[in-house]
This record gives C-alpha cells, structure tokens and sequence, in this order.
C-alpha cells in the first residue's frame, strides 16, 4: 500500500446558493452531515474558512470566508472540495474509500484473488470491483467482507460460487 494522502478530495461545488455567497458542493461521503462539521476546506489546495455550513436536500451549502456574493460563488462552481484527514473523526472501525484502493484481495484460505481497483456506490451496498486474473465484483456485506487490514493493505473475501 501506498502512504496514506494528508488530503481527501470530499465533493465538488455544483452551485451557488442565494445571493449572499454560499456555495452547494455534492458530498462524497457517507452522508453530508459528515462534511459540513469541518471548520476548513481546501479548494485549489488553499485553505478556506467555513463560517457555517448546513444540510439541504443531500447537499451542502456553505458560507466560506472572503466570499460574499453570488458572483465570488460563481467563480467556484466546479471546483473540487477537500479535507485534512487529519480533521475528520471517523466512526470506530471507519475508514476512508481511498485508504483501501490498491489493497490486495485474498480468500479466506490466504489466496490471491486480486487488488481492490474501485469501489462502487450503488443503492443495496457498496460492491468492490477487483481485478486479478479477471475482473470480479464483490458486495461489501459482512457475508463476503471478512475483514480489512487498513494498515496492511489487505482485504480477505469469502468467495461463494459465482463470483
């Protein structure tokens, strides 16, 4: 596994919000309320103050410091969202879709099955798609997700016929 990113790319600006400046970035987390809990976001790699920030309709829409109008708003619309790991609290055993990217897959038994290329959000589960000998999708259930060594870059699977 490959050392751990000090920022996370967490959503995207998709809109202005209102006359006043705030913008509406699309969360990519497990729910908007986890973003808007941050103090300061990174936009361009810069630093940027949240004077306040509040849930609407999955989305989150921020007042950032030094941005007053729709027009300064405007001029973010696009633009990627970050985080400092460092400034989030995660759940106990939480972890962060990019931290397991690249890990290795292996069976039950300790075999090769292959490396965690992508994880998909769809609305049953999440499905991790690793690619081996061949591509193979797998639910991230507990009945096929046995367990995730984080720190090792290690991910054992139950394979069940099929997959």
């Amino acid at each position: 596994m490959t050392e751990k990113k000090q920022f996370l790319e967490a959503g995207r600006i998709v809109n202005t919000h209102g006359v006043r400046g705030e913008v509406k970035i699309q969360p990519w987390a497990d729910s908007p309320e986890f973003l808007k809990d941050f103090g300061t976001l990174y936009i361009d790699g810069a630093p940027v103050k949240v004077r306040s920030a509040r849930v609407h309709k999955g989305c989150v829409i921020a007042s950032l410091e030094d941005i007053d109008d729709v027009n300064g708003a405007m001029r973010l619309k696009g633009k990627l969202v970050s985080i400092d790991r460092r400034d989030a609290k995660l759940p106990e055993g939480g972890y962060f879709i990019q931290d397991i990217i690249g890990a290795r897959v292996v069976d039950e038994n300790g075999a090769e099955v292959g490396t965690l290329a992508e994880v998909l959000n769809l609305p049953g589960s999440d499905v991790y798609v690793v690619r081996g000998e061949r591509e193979i999708l797998i639910p991230a259930v507990p009945q096929f997700i046995l367990s995730r060594d984080i720190d090792a870059g290690v991910i054992t699977v139950r394979m069940m016929e099929g997959l």
